[in-house]
C-alpha cells in the first residue's frame, strides 16, 4: 500500500517544450544575421541591437534543451563572426553565444519564461552576460583592452530587452499548436 505523503511527484510542475514549424529556426537565424550584417552599414544606430543574440535567447528559452541551445548558439555565433569582418576575430561571438544558448536553455527548462516581464529581465541579464563573456575573452585570450561596463552597454541592454519582448511575441506565432 502506497502512502501519498511520500510521493514526491505531486510537487512537480510541467514546463512545455515548444515545437516550431519547419524552417522557422533557420529562417529566423538567416533574417537576423542578414539584418545584423547589412542594416548598420546604412543606419549606424541599428548596431546597438544584437538580433542574432535575441534569436539564440528566444529559441533557447523556448526549446528548453541545453544541448540544442548550445549548438544553436555556436552556429549563430560562428556565422556572425564570419560576417563581422576583420575587426571581430573568428570565434569571439561563437564562444559567447554558445554559453548564452546553454544558459538560456537551462533557465528555460526550470522557469516559465512566457511573461513579458520575465522575457525583458532575462534578455537584459543575458545581454550583459554576453558582453561580459566577450570582454573576458578579449582581455584574457586576445590581450586587448576592453571596458567592463559602459553606459552604451546599459542602453543596449534596455533597447534589446524592449525589442525582445516585441520580437518574442512575433516569434511565438511560429510555434506549432
Amino acid at each position: 500500500m502506497m502512502n501519498d505523503a511520500f510521493d514526491l511527484r505531486l510537487a512537480e510542475t510541467h514546463i512545455e517544450v515548444h515545437k516550431f514549424r519547419s524552417g522557422a529556426i533557420v529562417a529566423s537565424t538567416f533574417l537576423a544575421l542578414v539584418l545584423q550584417a547589412f542594416v548598420p552599414v546604412y543606419f549606424p544606430k541599428f548596431a546597438v541591437l544584437d538580433l542574432p543574440l535575441l534569436v539564440v535567447i528566444y529559441f533557447g528559452l523556448s526549446r528548453r534543451n541545453p544541448s540544442t541551445g548550445l549548438l544553436l548558439g555556436m552556429v549563430i555565433g560562428l556565422l556572425q563572426d564570419s560576417l563581422s569582418g576583420p575587426t571581430v576575430p573568428l570565434g569571439l561571438y561563437g564562444i559567447a553565444k554558445t554559453i548564452i544558448g546553454y544558459l538560456a536553455s537551462s533557465i528555460g527548462a526550470r522557469l516559465d519564461t512566457e511573461h513579458p516581464a520575465a522575457r525583458f529581465a532575462l534578455t537584459m541579464m543575458f545581454l550583459v552576460a554576453h558582453q561580459g563573456i566577450i570582454t573576458v575573452t578579449r582581455r584574457l585570450l586576445l590581450a586587448e583592452p576592453e571596458p567592463w561596463f559602459t553606459v552604451r552597454l546599459a542602453i543596449a541592454a534596455a533597447v534589446n530587452a524592449v525589442v525582445a519582448v516585441v520580437l518574442f511575441t512575433m516569434l511565438d506565432r511560429l510555434r506549432k499548436s
